[in-house]
């Protein structure tokens, strides 16, 4: 979770000033706070996440110890195959997450049908990743985000026009992260790095259905 933060700083002379921080994880902007306060000068100290949301110091603190008990750093790729000849689609997502001082991965895939293109399978393959974050217990958290899709992130981000074959799935994927309260950031790939989610689709496609979850040794 990243935050930044604003602070008042008053002077001996009992002027004031209001200072911004960076962007920074949540643990180095504690530890800045720390030190700042340390000056007896700061009249406010607030950190900001990227919803918005301001937070005391206090509240920032409370809240972390709630989050390290629930899933979060939460990085999750999907990707989506269509077969024009079976008219079938098969979609795969990866969910690596950290949950009380350890890291998780979710390697989750389906068989769908009733999808026209390809394209189409992409959003339904984001849409089935949100339905995994949601059976998770994921919820009020920035999620990164991670496809080959690139025509995907650019409709979501509201960079490209949306179509009407297209329209009806960002209607639900908006309405899936706004009943989550997702801040999601997207980041596309190339198709190399995205081998996990793309095996997961192609193995949905041939009918091998995969649900599995597995904690990771830590670097």
């Amino acid at each position: 979770m990243k935050v930044f933060m604003e602070w008042t700083y008053v002077t001996p002379k009992k002027k004031e000033m209001v200072w911004t921080s960076k962007e920074m994880e949540v643990e180095e902007a504690l530890s800045f706070a720390e030190d700042i306060e340390k000056t007896g000068r700061v009249k406010q100290l607030l950190f900001y996440d990227t919803r918005g949301v301001a937070w005391t110091k206090k509240e920032l603190i409370k809240l972390m110890k709630e989050i390290e008990t629930e899933p979060h750093d939460i990085v999750a790729y999907f990707d989506g195959g269509f077969d024009h000849e079976t008219k079938k689609a098969g979609v795969g997502v990866v969910i690596y997450y950290k949950q009380n001082g350890d890291l998780f991965r979710i390697r989750a895939n389906a068989q769908l049908d009733e999808l026209q293109s390809n394209n189409e399978a992409e959003y339904a393959a984001f849409y089935f990743l949100l339905e995994q974050l949601e059976h998770l217990g994921v919820h009020h958290l920035p999620v990164v985000f991670r496809g080959d899709a690139h025509v995907v992130f650019h409709q979501l981000s509201d960079e490209w026009p949306v179509f009407s074959e297209e329209g009806r799935w960002v209607e639900r994927i908006e309405q899936k992260m706004k009943k989550l309260c997702i801040s999601p950031i997207y980041e596309p790939i190339g198709r190399k790095q995205n081998g996990e989610a793309d095996q997961l689709a192609t193995q949905a496609l041939h009918g091998t259905i995969i649900t599995s979850t597995m904690r990771l040794e830590r670097e």
